[in-house]
């Protein structure tokens, strides 16, 4: 055993959290708290505060992960509150994205749970002088069932800091839990709707300044010179300074800043992207699929088989640059004083913000403290710190002033990063007798350069490539010869994460595409991804490995037939309408499938969709489901964000990007949502939970572009969708 004195250094896979054996000082006092790790503490009055460790962006960590750690130590989750966890010896990991929040914590979280759990126990258990073995606890209260004895945690709060920290923990058997699994209300939803809870541009700070930056309006452009004397001329404007990035205009309040902003005379130096035209670089994706790229999965006789095929079908698709455009834009607010920096942040990677601090103020970490505010939409974008060493660089110009840096709508979107343009060229092969024997995706994009650009070796190398193919090397369908292959096209437009990352594009074309042979060789569409995921052949193996882990084909089908029978596919729909389905494994462990319903619109007014979708069910296999009714929000969010990406586009004319806002780059409006959106959880075997924020997005456009197809018989190859697409 490990004395509460000591430290029991257990590394959480939170990549660095203590996740148990915390030294409190006093814990041992009479009404202190109980707190047993980083995670947890039980107060006096049995309440019990949960740090949550992962950023809230709308997909309900702070709910989820709560849940984990409650049903792990039996609390009485109506007694459960939350606070953000910050950067520190106790959390060196707090990156969130990936969809991997639950999944990386789910282990820690619930060792945390069992063990404060334990010790409460082994504290009544001491009261009463029984043994441990003989006690039970449940929603916030140990019970002696022998003598009907009953202590609550906040009773037991003192004497439970007094055990020592147990080396191991007995984790509940699943079949046990009584929260996890269950649908649970967000426990921070009443603050968010009322006004509540504090955002990134809610946070004000006494003596508080508001800085704005002029930005180049060509890409790879810099200022050459600058003139400030009209913008501080400005009423409300402080301060003008140059940083990295541009020129930082500071006042009184956002709208003197961005006024005097508007006053500044620049010279921009010439963009060595000046002629950059994304058209031109569209069209030279499509051109590069001419030939295959590198091979990053090849099964059977890979390409080669197309040589003995009687039949080829062959396309292309094409997706557009796309922006993020969440609710509210990217901001930071900083403060430097007295050899310490104070960072507010809506945050995707508080270590990296804090890292960040320490170097451009030249203190330890140590000194830097980051306040992790809720975002207003993440979707990959706040993975970059680009916008926190602004408002820091500013800061450290301005000592002892806080500063809330803002970026405009336009801001946001001319000068974040974007999903990158892509061109998809699918060759499948027929025998005989119309049965797919062969195939062929081949994917020409840029990969990720906003936080550095690959080398040439990295862009040679299949492992390296691989990564930037997510959709295309771990498609989940069984065809004898298959080869997937990769071209990276270099672009000036600046490319980083994005929701679900490199799926969307490639999702959609083979997803898209499997329709496509489906049409021409007169087979249903679900009948044709069953049969290539083994429904009907037992020599297709389940199990598959590739590169990053292994598909299930099994569950596949499941999810696949599962949204089908919800949907009643088979069926006829009503007149004007007509069904599409799509799916998808995300990383090899989400499996999702999507059938919805749609028809045609009727005159459909500017930056509208040209089509309507009355209906999607979906059919999710996440593993461990954690909250239910986080999940179902989840797939109404991935359905919203993918309608949305089939209206617009980000366009570039001479090195320029053309959107600016949401007139420009339309998001979905309450009028086009789906009338009805379904969630339907497989009971599922698998253990662990897995993500969910990014596996819903995937398949949607593709079900939608799929249905639309059957509906017109003009096939959908490219997004966005516009009502010239559509002609019967």
């Amino acid at each position: 055993m490990t004395t509460r004195r000591s430290f029991l250094k257990v590394v959480a896979a939170s990549g660095g959290a203590l996740a148990l054996g915390i030294r409190i000082a006093g814990a041992e006092e009479p009404g202190t708290p109980f707190v047993p790790n980083a995670w947890l503490r039980v107060d006096p009055d049995g309440s019990v505060l949960i740090r949550v460790g992962k950023t809230e962006m709308g997909q309900g960590v702070r709910t989820s992960l709560p849940m984990i750690v409650a049903e792990e130590l039996d609390a009485d989750f109506a007694k459960v509150r939350i606070e953000q966890a910050s950067p520190g010896p106790d959390f060196r990991s707090l990156g969130t994205g990936g969809s991997g929040s639950i999944m990386r914590l789910w282990t820690p979280l619930r060792e945390a749970g069992a063990a404060a759990r334990a010790m409460l126990i082994a504290a009544a258990a001491a009261r009463w002088e029984v043994s441990p073995a003989a006690c039970e606890a449940r929603e916030g209260v140990v019970i002696h069932p022998g003598s009907n004895r009953r202590l609550t945690y906040g009773e037991l709060a003192a004497d439970a800091a007094k055990q020592p920290v147990p080396e191991k923990v007995a984790l509940k058997d699943p079949k046990a839990f009584r929260l996890l699994g269950t649908s649970q209300k967000r426990l921070d939803g009443v603050d968010i709707v009322t006004g509540r809870a504090q955002y990134g541009l809610d946070v004000r700070v006494p003596g508080m300044l508001y800085a704005v930056v002029a930005r180049p309006p060509q890409l790879g452009a810099k200022a050459d010179s600058f003139d400030a004397t009209e913008a501080k001329k400005v009423a409300g404007v402080r301060h003008v300074v140059e940083i990295s990035r541009g020129i930082a205009v500071v006042a009184d309040d956002t709208w003197a800043a961005m006024r005097g902003r508007d006053a500044l005379s620049i010279e921009w130096g010439e963009s060595p992207f000046a002629a950059f035209d994304g058209d031109e670089h569209l069209k030279a994706l499509e051109a590069a699929t001419a030939a295959p790229g590198i091979t990053i999965r090849k099964d059977g006789a890979g390409r080669e088989a197309m040589q003995g095929v009687s039949r080829k079908i062959e396309s292309v698709y094409l997706y557009p640059f796309a922006a993020h455009a969440p609710v509210e834009p990217v901001n930071c607010t900083a403060l430097l004083a007295d050899g310490r920096c104070t960072v507010w942040s809506p945050t995707q990677t508080p270590n990296a913000v804090q890292a960040a601090a320490a170097r451009l103020c030249g203190i330890p970490a140590e000194a830097v403290k980051v306040n992790v505010m809720l975002l207003g939409g993440g979707f990959g974008r706040r993975l970059g710190v680009d916008f926190d060493r602004e408002a820091i660089e500013v800061a450290n110009r301005i000592e002892g002033t806080p500063i809330q840096l803002v970026w405009s709508r336009d801001d946001d979107m001319k000068h974040g990063y974007f999903q990158a343009a892509s061109a998809h060229r699918m060759i499948a092969g027929l025998d005989e007798n119309g049965r797919l024997v062969a195939w062929e995706h081949r994917k020409v994009s840029s990969p990720h350069n906003a936080r550095g650009v690959p080398t040439e070796e990295d862009k040679k190398n299949p492992d390296t490539v691989r990564r930037w193919a997510w959709g295309v090397y771990d498609s989940p369908y069984a065809i004898p010869a298959a080869e997937m292959t990769y071209v990276p096209i270099d672009s000036p437009v600046p490319i980083g994460p994005w929701r679900s990352v490199f799926s969307p594009p490639s999702v959609f074309a083979r997803e898209c595409f499997l329709d496509e042979v489906a049409q021409q060789t007169r087979r249903d569409p679900l009948e044709l991804r069953l049969a290539l995921l083994g429904a009907d052949d037992p020599s297709i193996e389940n199990r598959y490995e590739i590169a990053g882990g292994g598909l299930d084909r099994a569950r596949m089908r499941g999810v696949l037939e599962l949204a089908a029978e919800k949907a009643g596919w088979g069926g006829r729909p009503a007149a004007g309408r007509s069904v599409g389905l799509a799916g998808n494994v995300f990383h090899t462990e989400t499996y999702i499938a999507y059938v919805v319903e749609v028809s045609l619109r009727k005159s459909p007014r500017a930056g509208q969709l040209p089509f309507v979708v009355h209906r999607v069910v979906c059919a999710i296999d996440c593993g461990v489901a954690v909250n239910p009714n986080g999940i179902a929000q989840q797939v109404e969010s991935g359905v919203i964000w993918s309608l949305s990406n089939m209206k617009g586009e980000i366009t570039v004319r001479e090195g320029r990007i053309q959107e600016g806002f949401y007139s420009d780059f339309p998001v979905v409006m309450i009028d086009e949502t789906p009338g009805s959106i379904e969630t339907h959880i497989v009971e599922s075997d698998d253990p662990r939970p897995h993500g969910i924020g990014e596996p819903v997005v995937c398949p949607l456009a593709p079900a939608v572009a799929n249905a639309l197809s059957r509906l017109t018989g003009s096939r959908i190859r490219r997004l966005p969708v516009r009502a010239s697409d559509l002609s019967a």
